[in-house]
């Protein structure tokens, strides 16, 4: 098959143990970003079968209807970059493992990384040191503070465990049905959604964005943590309603860590969260290892090679195939 990968930005893919798993396929991999559907209509083209890197390229009816040579989309994980119901009319099978057996790991280890970075104040010593003033502050320990971990699932169940390696105290925040899931398990409940905003020295985000979640933390979650606390944020922007993080932080009151944007990618340079002093921002580098790549792509070839071998894996519109070899 024609495969063709999409914004693998350093070309990392080939250098990965799972990219063998494509030596039978005819492969183009493109390292820079494109928005304009014409443009990626006309690299796309001779392609059969697309590969996406998470949700950096959103895949229209606008695309599609320009490639009636596309026979599959094979990704991983969530898809609201992807319009399921165009690739069904223009018969373009989409196959994402929504299943996998293991957490991110990088992104859990990402979320303990920017919690210790924002409340050691590590980019500004290190900003410091280089302009050769020798500290900048006093920071603050993890130690005995309290982490309330919003969404009940496996990253965030990893960072739990992260953060009570360094004795932090841990409550949970969740869905009705998170929250029954975790009183199951017997962890710390808060005893209210008020209260966990209130109560918690750092809230980290850990919830899928869907119709149902997008927005759900509110200005009034944010404007009832208590001064000095950090929220933090490896999950996705659209959990915070609209323009609400950017107020808040405005007022002084919190901080934040932030590794998700309404707009990917981000380049202006002027936005609040890039500049607010308060806020320590990564560029949506909390899936972004090598190992974290090669477990991701490796579902994602066995779905290329699974659709060429006639028998595909993780359909998520199956009518597709059945419409096609019935």
């Amino acid at each position: 098959m024609k495969v063709h990968i999409l914004d693998d930005w350093f070309d990392t893919l080939r250098t990965l143990p799972c990219f063998a798993k494509l030596e039978q396929h005819d492969v183009t991999v493109w390292t820079d970003h494109v928005e304009d559907p014409a443009v990626l209509a006309s690299r796309l083209t001779a392609a059969e079968a697309v590969v996406l890197f998470r949700e950096r390229t959103k895949i229209t009816a606008e695309l599609l209807e320009r490639l009636p040579g596309l026979k599959l989309i094979s990704q991983r994980s969530v898809y609201p970059h992807i319009d399921v119901d165009a690739c069904t009319k223009n018969g373009v099978l989409l196959c994402s493992n929504m299943h996998a057996g293991t957490p991110s790991y990088a992104a859990a280890e990402l979320t303990l990384t920017l919690m210790l970075a924002s409340f050691r104040q590590i980019p500004e010593q290190v900003a410091a040191i280089r302009r050769g003033d020798w500290q900048m502050g006093v920071g603050r320990t993890l130690r005995g503070r309290t982490l309330g971990l919003y969404g009940y699932g496996r990253i965030a169940k990893a960072v739990a465990g992260y953060a009570e390696a360094i004795g932090m105290k841990v409550q949970w925040w969740s869905s009705e049905a998170g929250r029954e899931r975790a009183k199951a398990d017997g962890v710390r409940l808060a005893a209210s959604r008020e209260a966990f905003f209130a109560t918690s020295d750092i809230v980290s985000l850990h919830v899928r964005l869907k119709p149902d979640t997008r927005g759900i933390i509110t200005a009034a979650d944010l404007a009832a943590m208590q001064p000095r606390a950090l929220l933090v944020n490896t999950s996705r922007s659209g959990l915070v309603a609209p323009g609400v993080l950017e107020s808040e932080i405005d007022r002084g009151r919190i901080f934040a860590a932030v590794d998700v944007y309404d707009t990917e990618p981000l380049t202006d340079t002027g936005h609040p969260l890039l500049t607010h002093p308060n806020v320590l921002p990564t560029p949506h580098v909390g899936y972004v290892t090598e190992d974290e790549f090669d477990l991701q792509f490796s579902d994602i070839f066995d779905q290329v090679n699974a659709f060429a071998a006639g028998d595909p894996i993780h359909m998520i519109n199956p009518e597709v195939w059945s419409g096609s070899n019935g």
